[in-house]
């Protein structure tokens, strides 16, 4: 019989704060709950807008020109359109069930802003924001850019037509997932119908939680998880069972932990002081780029 991967905590959103004038989020890791970096590695930080209007607004709201360095953003589109532009020269858009997912590594500037229609016109908006940090010999990697559109995610359509589940990355039930990972990370989007009842394991030593999106679930029989809640599982067992209390959508994040020291000092994620010292002078010296504000 297969070991219950046991659930640590369902954790409420924390108090929201904003990111620049166009994202408001909660931070659940690593400070809105005081988490130890180590503890959801390789994932550093989640950043969840959960869903909420923004009226219309002539000049787009958002995050200008930044850097970062030794680790790879994350954006998971649920409501709402987002733009982005690089100093690699990399710019796109993203909406409703798309992804973007920036590997800065040696390092990049970008920006993220509302897109310019969908500011115009205003409406909900959701989205999540990762920081996945990268294991020391690869965080001077050249930077990269995967633009992943819903329709490019590898999906695995549950039986009986009871719901999807999106394989950003890993593999659940053969279906590999789309994106490029510098380690191994399990990542999907469970879309499930109400009363869906799904089962999966995923490796015990993983650091596992699941944000829900959407609607609530059961929990592994025992735990009802409400929407915008997270759900931190220890690293005992393998087994996880979900039952939705009503259609739901839940982001599961799963990954082997990076063993490394790691020093975290504003955008960027190294593995020692002088290392992010050496950031800034890079910075500072315009080795990331140009990129218009």
């Amino acid at each position: 019989m297969k070991s219950e991967k046991e659930i640590q905590q369902i954790l409420p959103p924390p108090p929201a704060h904003m990111v620049g004038d166009g994202f408001r989020v909660h931070n659940f890791f690593p400070h809105g709950y005081n988490i130890d970096q180590r503890r959801m590695s390789p994932f550093f930080l989640l950043d969840y807008n959960a869903k909420m209007e923004f009226p219309p607004k002539d000049e787009p709201r958002g995050v200008g020109v930044h850097p970062h360095r030794g680790f790879e953003t994350v954006t998971i589109a649920y409501h709402g359109k987002v733009a982005h532009h690089d100093s690699k020269g990399n710019q796109g858009v993203i909406e409703e069930g798309d992804i973007q997912w920036m590997t800065a590594a040696s390092g990049i500037l970008h920006k993220e802003y509302h897109e310019v229609g969908f500011s115009r016109k205003g409406g909900p908006f959701q989205m999540v924001q990762l920081w996945i940090n990268l294991p020391a010999k690869d965080k001077m990697s050249p930077p990269a850019y995967q633009a992943i559109t819903n329709a490019q995610i590898a999906k695995y359509e549950i039986p009986g037509n009871k719901g999807t589940i999106e394989v950003i990355a890993g593999e659940f039930a053969g279906v590999k997932g789309t994106a490029h990972t510098f380690t191994p990370i399990e990542m999907y989007n469970m879309r499930l119908k109400d009363k869906t009842e799904i089962a999966f394991d995923l490796p015990e030593d993983y650091n596992t939680g699941i944000l829900v999106v959407e609607g609530s679930v059961l929990v592994n029989g025992k735990e009802v998880a409400p929407v915008d809640n997270f759900i931190l599982f220890k690293n005992v067992g393998t087994h996880i069972s979900l039952r939705a209390e009503k259609e739901s959508t839940l982001l599961v994040l799963s990954g082997q932990p990076i063993k490394e020291p790691l020093v975290a000092y504003g955008p960027f994620l190294m593995n020692t002081k002088e290392e992010i010292l050496q950031a800034y002078n890079d910075f500072n010296a315009g080795k990331f780029g140009h990129l218009e504000d």
